[in-house]
């Protein structure tokens, strides 16, 4: 198995930065990809940023320029760089990781952490 476990989320003012980290651990051979969902109060999760394990990364549009998403593959890890923060970047944040667990199994898994929550105050 694979466990996830986000923390950096908390309560910050409009316009300030957070970084959120994800530590991944367990029976992981390779990560095809690392990304960040996020779910606000009353709408539905959503994927906004990923990246890939050559370093490829992917954002919604409406992100771009203010969340950043970095690896340290060597480690497991995930980040997520927030600048710029809005009432409305308010929500519950969420890792999740696509793996392989071992050199013999083409099986790509999927696995998701907790959450954790980020709260912007005006």
């Amino acid at each position: 198995q694979v466990q996830l476990v986000e923390s950096g989320g908390g309560l910050v003012q409009v316009g300030g930065p957070l970084r959120l980290s994800c530590a991944a651990s367990g029976s992981i051979f390779s990560i095809d990809v690392m990304c960040w969902y996020r779910q606000a109060p009353g709408k539905q999760r959503e994927l906004f940023a990923d990246i890939t394990s050559s370093g490829r990364t992917n954002y919604a549009n409406t992100l771009k320029g203010q969340f950043t998403i970095s690896t340290a593959n060597a480690k497991n890890m995930v980040y997520l760089q927030m600048n710029s923060l809005k009432p409305e970047d308010t929500a519950v944040y969420y890792c999740n990781i696509m793996v392989r667990r071992t050199s013999s199994d083409a099986t790509v898994y999927n696995y998701w952490g907790k959450g954790t929550l980020v709260t912007v105050s005006s």
